[in-house]
């Protein structure tokens, strides 16, 4: 056989890139996305659920008094600490280390490397978790019902 009888190489059906892998289609990306939009959204339903669980049951455990946050005015977990304890209700006393002597005291004894500092019922928590502080609510409680 001749060189140019030979049949024509057929161009592939689906173009290719260089890598010789087909392209995404616009309706894979477009699944893709609501793909993540749909994950997106229940993850945002389901932790709001859970975060207001916890803060409705911190809210009930917590007395005046229970609570002290030990803060630092330049402390961004600190703010999301206190606009989440503000948001449920959640009794709690504040005091900042660069404005109050005893509370920066009570900081430096702890030995804590930053803030926040809770004391809940007098047990120390460094940063800021609303499950470890229900945890210590609902410990404290059941030892004092004992």
């Amino acid at each position: 056989m001749k060189p140019s009888e030979q049949p024509a190489e057929q161009p592939p059906k689906h173009p290719q890139d260089a890598t010789g892998r087909k392209p995404i289609s616009v309706k894979s990306l477009m699944g893709l996305g609501l793909l993540l939009f749909a994950v997106s959204t229940a993850q945002t339903w389901w932790s709001d659920r859970y975060d207001g669980k916890v803060g409705s049951r911190v809210a009930a455990l917590a007395a005046p008094g229970d609570i002290r946050m030990i803060s630092s005015e330049n402390c961004a977990i600190c703010q999301i600490a206190h606009n989440w304890l503000v948001e449920h209700d959640v009794p709690f006393q504040e005091c900042f280390i660069e404005r109050d002597s005893d509370c920066l005291a009570t900081h430096q004894a702890s030995g804590a490397v930053g803030t926040p500092l809770f004391l809940v019922r007098g047990q120390m928590q460094m940063g800021f978790s609303a499950e470890a502080m229900q945890l210590a609510l609902q410990k404290k409680a059941a030892s004092k019902d004992l």
